[in-house]
């Protein structure tokens, strides 16, 4: 278990370096567009601080191979949220990034909220799925997909709306989160085909299954979304709202999904249900819209 928390960490450590790398190279690049995505990609290109950034998010990305090998996904999920500080920390020394009192209780009432999660797991007593139903898990991504693509359509029309009240990036935290949660429950999938029977059979297993091409679909889609998105709006508010709704979807419906079973004690099992439900009703009621620009 406690090497997996390392890996966890490691992982947070990734994620932080490279949110912050690529949000400071976006801020010398063009404007991008998600309605342009040949362009967009062929800009990033361009940008060796970018690629740094990517390349340690994708790091991340191998990190959390290893923690869903070793920890249920309820348990990594409140610890991947827990790095938000160190990316907080990161944003507003590096970035000059200042979020508002009330984000800053929101924010910290999310950390509360999935520390709570991670409370309610106990060594030895969660069950670490290894599999699940392939038309289970394309039930539960696909339609995921498309509403995240959909949500995301939708917060780029009333951008372009003249006399708009300048939007803070809630809507596009939100969308790029569906999207990068199919993306977690993914590489869970994925962890579980990498058994000890060697490479053949691992590689076999894995490009048999749907989760290779699901990685491949949320790549492209997350590149290009998420990075339009950061480039317009604020990392240290963004990021923590996207990394919000990922945790949450992967923990609610990848638990349901891989068959990890719930707490059967009753303060455990309250403490992952009360946790959730703070997290969501928090970023429910935080502020969709920055202050009008004084004139």
């Amino acid at each position: 278990m406690w090497w997996g928390v390392g890996a966890a960490l490691v992982a947070n450590l990734l994620y932080s370096v490279g949110f912050v790398l690529e949000k400071r190279a976006l801020g010398r690049l063009p404007e991008l567009s998600a309605g342009r995505p040949l362009r967009t990609v062929l800009i990033l290109a361009t940008s060796p601080a970018w690629i740094a950034g990517s390349l340690a998010l994708a790091a991340g990305f191998v990190a959390q191979l290893v923690v869903y090998r070793a920890l249920p996904i309820a348990a990594a999920q409140g610890i991947f949220v827990s790095g938000l500080v160190l990316l907080l920390l990161l944003s507003s020394a590096v970035l000059g990034e200042q979020p508002s009192g009330r984000e800053r209780w929101a924010l910290g009432a999310v950390l509360v909220a999935l520390l709570m999660v991670v409370a309610s797991v106990r060594e030895g007593e969660d069950t670490v799925g290894t599999g699940a139903p392939w038309a289970l898990v394309l039930l539960v991504c696909v339609p995921t997909l498309g509403a995240g693509v959909w949500l995301y359509r939708q917060v780029e029309k009333r951008s372009r709306k003249r006399h708009r009240v300048p939007t803070n990036g809630i809507g596009y935290g939100v969308a790029v989160g569906l999207l990068y949660g199919v993306s977690s429950l993914a590489i869970k999938g994925a962890s579980g085909t990498l058994t000890g029977e060697g490479l053949g059979a691992a590689a076999r297993a894995l490009f048999g299954s749907p989760y290779p091409y699901l990685l491949l679909v949320t790549a492209a889609a997350g590149l290009v979304m998420s990075q339009a998105a950061l480039q317009r709006c604020r990392a240290s508010l963004i990021v923590p709202v996207c990394t919000t709704v990922t945790c949450l979807f992967t923990a609610v419906l990848g638990t349901l999904t891989f068959g990890e079973t719930l707490p059967e004690d009753p303060l455990l099992l309250t403490l992952r249900v009360a946790g959730t439900a703070l997290a969501l009703s928090v970023l429910l009621a935080m502020p969709r819209h920055d202050p009008a620009p004084a004139t």
